[in-house]
């Protein structure tokens, strides 16, 4: 083979090269910017199954790299938004703490109000629990919050013996306030929650200190 066509080999396999870093660049750009965008619109955790999906991959730890990459250039922005890793490998993108205080009065209307909000609290901690169990507990208005609970997706029920109907809380439930989706340990959660508020009644977010609470409340 001749000199020249000895270089324009080398050259062409650099080129290639090249290209191929270039297009794997691109891959994992517009993978940070649909992770970006999926955590921007749930306004909840979501597991790293669910960022595979968005991202169209199949390696959870390919994509934990890259949150992990995003999270990192949101601390180099130092902006008033923030993504946090919490125990169970699941990923948020919020409010910094010092901010939402100051702009909360502006926020759209929570996710639910406080009745709903304090039976729902109630099914979490006391779940599985029958229909029945509720209702003499809450009263009679619950029987419209259990209705907006399922509608919502916060809840599920089933048939239990007899006319006994059985609620529990749903994964969406747990992603939505950063819970476990470990029963056991949520309740556990729920309790510290409870005992920081002085009342038995989820709060409609989660500051980021008490997120940090009982993020350490583990399996």
């Amino acid at each position: 083979m001749s000199v020249a066509r000895a270089n324009l080999a080398i050259s062409n396999s650099d080129n290639q090269k090249v290209q191929k870093k270039g297009k794997k660049k691109e891959d994992i750009s517009g993978k940070i910017k649909l992770i970006e965008a999926a955590l921007y619109v749930a306004g909840r955790p979501l597991d790293l199954k669910t960022l595979c999906n968005i991202a169209g991959s199949r390696s959870e730890k390919k994509i934990q790299k890259i949150v992990r990459m995003l999270m990192d250039e949101y601390k180099r922005r130092n902006t008033a938004l923030e993504i946090l890793e919490l125990d169970d490998h699941r990923f948020v993108l919020q409010l910094k703490n010092e901010f939402s205080e100051k702009v909360r009065k502006l926020a759209i209307r929570p996710l639910l109000t406080v009745g709903p909000l304090r039976t729902l609290s109630y099914i979490a901690y006391k779940q599985p629990v029958t229909q029945k169990q509720v209702i003499e507990a809450r009263g009679k208005n619950a029987y419209r919050h259990i209705k907006e609970l399922l509608e919502m997706g916060l809840i599920t029920r089933e048939k239990g013996e007899g006319k006994n109907s059985i609620l529990r809380t749903t994964d969406f439930f747990a992603d939505y306030f950063g819970l476990s989706r470990n029963i056991q340990v949520m309740k556990r959660q729920l309790k510290r929650i409870f005992e920081m508020r002085g009342e038995e009644t989820l709060p409609a977010s989660l500051k980021k200190e008490e997120q940090e609470d009982i993020a350490k409340i583990k399996e």
